[in-house]
């Protein structure tokens, strides 16, 4: 033991005391550095991919035929069931029709009283002529009688006019189906006073096909017809699926049929037309859905997992992880789903990886420890 003097007395320190004053003289050590976080990686796959586009629609009949009454009477009979199927000719209403035959009769009756007077002045104009030329009658009683005949002509020309409307009149007091299609609800009763002035008793569609009329913007006009060309597309070669209210899709695939003249200045959309099969009457007019279709190919596009984005203030953020395992937050342009991949349009290029598990535990410029993404899929 050392002994020490102070103040005229020694202190004794023991080797414990002295070692404790020496570390309490020494500072901290350096802080462990934060090993690196455990995150599953995904690298960026390139596809060519379908460029898809959707659309609300309407469905309507490929015809629709508002049945009206031509001439006006009182209806007498429904001839068909409310919702069913009718062909082309088949008879849905009477309009009573005796005072439609009454009139048909009386133009009869003045045609034939018009081919009598005909006939007369034919017998004079033949009678005349021999005699007008013997000068047995004068010039002007020749002259007269061939003017009555040409008269007796038109009158019967007029009457026979008047007896083909009378005909038509009275076959329009029975009112058919001019195509095939289901029959809507009667808009009138039995006993109505019906005319061209009533309204519509009811309308017949044709519905298989049916059409879908779906509005498409200018501006996804103007890109079909950028993107088209690279990929070999026609309008004629458009499939459309539907997908209905329910949020089932309809089996059959449309077909393009139509786009309108021109664009519509008040809403700056075009009126495009697809038509589907419905032989089993399930789509019916009226009905809205939604109109889908690949309208293109996008050549090599970046895809990664939907659970590699973060959607941040309206965009949307990655966070690639270069060679040395460090982590950079980068921002990105978002394009077309597929499964469960999204296109990215910009923010990445190929070879780069992402994070796809663990995204909520990296930093910017943080170290990370790559591990293979368990549910990475190629899109189909």
């Amino acid at each position: 033991m050392e002994t020490f003097v102070g103040a005229g007395r020694p202190l004794a320190l023991s080797a414990g005391a002295i070692a404790l004053a020496l570390m309490g003289g020494c500072g901290k050590g350096p802080e462990q550095a934060a090993p690196p976080v455990d995150v599953e990686v995904a690298a960026v796959v390139q596809r060519d991919v379908p460029v898809v586009r959707e659309w609300i629609g309407t469905l309507d009949g490929s015809v629709d035929a508002q049945i009206r009454a031509q001439v006006s009477g009182y209806l007498v009979k429904q001839d068909y069931r409310e919702g069913s199927a009718v062909r082309r000719g088949d008879l849905l209403f009477e309009i009573d029709p005796r005072p439609f035959a009454a009139v048909l009769r009386q133009a009869q009756g003045q045609l034939a009283e018009a081919q009598a007077q005909l006939g007369k002045a034919k017998l004079d104009v033949a009678r005349y002529t021999p005699l007008a030329r013997d000068k047995a009658v004068s010039q002007e009683e020749l002259d007269d009688a061939v003017q009555a005949s040409l008269a007796a002509e038109a009158q019967v020309a007029s009457a026979r006019a008047n007896v083909e409307q009378a005909a038509l009149n009275l076959g329009f007091t029975r009112i058919a189906s001019p195509i095939d299609g289901i029959a809507g609800l009667v808009k009138t009763q039995i006993g109505d006073l019906v005319g061209p002035a009533t309204g519509v008793l009811t309308t017949v569609s044709t519905v298989d096909p049916i059409k879908a009329y779906f509005p498409v913007s200018e501006q996804s006009y103007l890109e079909f017809w950028k993107i088209a060309p690279a990929s070999h597309m026609t309008s004629s070669d458009l499939r459309f699926d539907l997908i209905l209210t329910d949020g089932s899709t309809y089996p059959a695939k449309g077909t393009f049929f139509a786009i309108d003249r021109a664009v519509d200045p008040g809403t700056g959309t075009l009126s495009v037309v697809a038509e589907f099969p419905n032989p089993g009457g399930l789509l019916r007019p009226g009905q809205y859905a939604r109109v889908r279709a690949v309208v293109g190919i996008e050549k090599g596009a970046l895809l990664v997992p939907r659970r590699a984005l973060n959607e941040l203030q309206g965009g949307y953020q990655l966070a690639t992880v270069d060679p040395e395992n460090r982590v950079h937050l980068v921002a990105a342009t978002v394009g077309e789903p597929l499964g469960d991949l999204v296109a990215i349009l910009s923010g990445l290029k190929p070879g780069d990886r992402v994070v796809a598990e663990g995204l909520q535990k990296v930093r910017d410029g943080a170290l990370v420890n790559p591990l293979p993404f368990a549910a990475a899929q190629a899109p189909r």
